[in-house]
């Protein structure tokens, strides 16, 4: 809620020019990028609980640091001071999540994953009301009042962290410091695990092509003519695809071979990404959407239960926390290609770079996972 749809207005309403707002906006994954794998790190040595408190505190705090800015400048270290809260809960709470629900780790990711997809749908909507609701305040007082409304939701939820067993999830007690040796460590051991690597390359395409949907998708069906209602509804019904069939692709992938599961979804990705711009139909576009999102639930969901079979319990935040850098960089890069791909050819151009992403993806994911051991690692299912 606090960057969708705020941030950007918020921004714009301070005399910032489109270049400010575009360097805002990329601050905060930025800061997935460079922290999450080693809070993965510090989350294995230290407890997914201290880390998950962190994570909580600074959801607490950032929001009312909104409050205090003058200068658009003023967002850059607030942004990335905000993106550490998400570069810590999402790969924390999924090991944590691993390690709490061993034999079933498949379908509580997709029931995690699924909330945390309800709480992006919702927020933008909610963001919007407050912001229609103050209007009347005029200057920057509404969007103000939409980060004094994510100060007041962060409070119950940094209540539920206090209240997590912190021995839940825990692979066991660590020491009480790291040291930059740890560091380098876990990213050899990142690096050296072939399955791992493999399997983030998956994530990587998968988030690649999917940072060109939302970027781009607008952009097509707009020259095609269509409504922004009806382009607004495309998205909605992708994300509430993913959002409903995560949990039961997740329980699938307790029960069979997640390395075909992952396949199956990333070619269904590349074939789904490739037909968006054949079409000029709303209808088959938003079918195809769908589908879309069906192949990210279905690849997804499967990525990180799959981790844990291939690295050794102590290390799984480590792995998660790499898995989620990777991802980040594929979000974040999959646009800025695409754009350069459409500037130079054409939109359809950039679709088909996502498309061919998802293809060496696949021949990747074969060669380095497909019919090999775990790299000395065995880990029960």
């Amino acid at each position: 809620m606090s960057k969708s749809p705020v941030l950007p207005l918020f921004v714009k309403s301070l005399s910032a020019s489109e270049t400010v707002i575009g360097l805002i906006a990329a601050i905060s994954p930025l800061a997935g990028v460079l922290f999450s794998f080693p809070v993965g790190v510090l989350a294995d040595r230290l407890g997914k609980k201290r880390l998950l408190l962190v994570s909580g505190a600074v959801l607490l705090a950032a929001p009312v640091l909104y409050l205090l800015v003058r200068n658009p400048f003023w967002l850059i270290p607030i942004r990335f001071f905000h993106g550490i809260a998400t570069a810590i809960l999402s790969p924390v709470a999924s090991a944590y999540i691993l390690g709490a629900y061993p034999q079933s780790k498949g379908e509580k990711l997709g029931l995690f994953s699924s909330a945390t997809l309800v709480g992006r749908t919702l927020a933008p909507l909610l963001g919007g009301a407050i912001i229609t609701w103050f209007l009347y305040l005029g200057g920057t007082l509404p969007y103000r009042a939409v980060y004094v409304g994510a100060f007041l939701l962060a409070v119950p939820a940094f209540v539920l962290i206090l209240m997590l067993d912190r021995g839940t999830g825990e692979a066991g007690p660590g020491p009480d410091r790291v040291t930059p040796r740890d560091f380098f460590r876990g990213l050899r051991d990142f690096l050296g695990n072939r399955r791992l690597l493999g399997t983030s390359l998956v994530e990587m395409a998968t988030y690649f092509a999917y940072g060109i949907l939302e970027t781009y998708l607008p952009l097509y069906l707009s020259g095609l003519g269509v409504p922004p209602i009806e382009i607004g509804l495309v998205f909605f019904l992708q994300v509430l695809s993913i959002a409903l069939t995560k949990p039961a692709f997740g329980r699938l992938a307790d029960r069979v071979d997640r390395r075909i599961q992952v396949l199956a979804g990333i070619t269904l990705l590349a074939a789904a990404t490739a037909m968006i711009p054949l079409s000029a139909s709303i209808i088959v576009v938003t079918l195809v959407s769908v589908v879309f999102g069906l192949a990210v639930s279905v690849s997804t969901v499967a990525t990180s239960s799959y981790v844990a079979e291939v690295v050794k319990k102590e290390q799984i935040g480590a792995s998660i926390g790499g898995l989620s850098s990777i991802m980040d960089i594929g979000h974040s890069s999959g646009p800025f290609v695409a754009g350069v791909i459409i500037t130079a050819v054409s939109i359809p151009a950039g679709f088909f770079a996502g498309a061919a992403a998802c293809v060496l993806a696949i021949g990747l994911f074969s060669a380095m996972v497909l019919g090999r051991r775990a790299d000395g690692v065995t880990a029960a299912r």
